[in-house]
């Protein structure tokens, strides 16, 4: 088992960036319909703060490997939020330049994840 310093979570950058992107879908969901309470503004709002949660966990788990999977579950997240962005879209409840402008912020975060996965993955060898 490889051991690593903790890493403090409202250091990382990429943690920082996934906290921003909560307002942006908090606010972007308030263009969804009202019936759409419980359904997808509900959910789309969950994986977003999961992102967040994901890394701020992994930060404080024991080895790079702990934290890669949890970055991995915050990568997944990232994915379900493009995915009912794309719902979103094709439903009519947000614009296309509102879509485009939230994923690519999404993509930047997950590229960022991606970069902190891979400098874990080579600190372990």
């Amino acid at each position: 088992m490889s051991s690593r310093k903790r890493h403090n979570f409202r250091e990382l950058t990429v943690w920082k960036k996934a906290r921003q992107n909560n307002p942006r879908i908090y606010l972007l969901t308030k263009k969804f319909p009202d019936d759409e309470k419980f359904g997808m503004k509900s959910q789309i709002k969950r994986a977003s703060v999961s992102i967040m949660s994901n890394i701020a966990e992994g930060a404080g788990r024991r080895t790079n490997k702990d934290f890669i999977n949890f970055l991995g579950m915050a990568h997944g997240s990232a994915t379900e939020v493009e995915n009912l962005l794309i719902v979103s879209l094709d439903l009519g409840f947000i614009t296309k330049e509102d879509f485009t402008t939230q994923i690519e912020y999404l993509h930047e975060i997950q590229k960022m994840m991606n970069g902190l996965m891979d400098s874990l993955e080579k600190s372990n060898v």
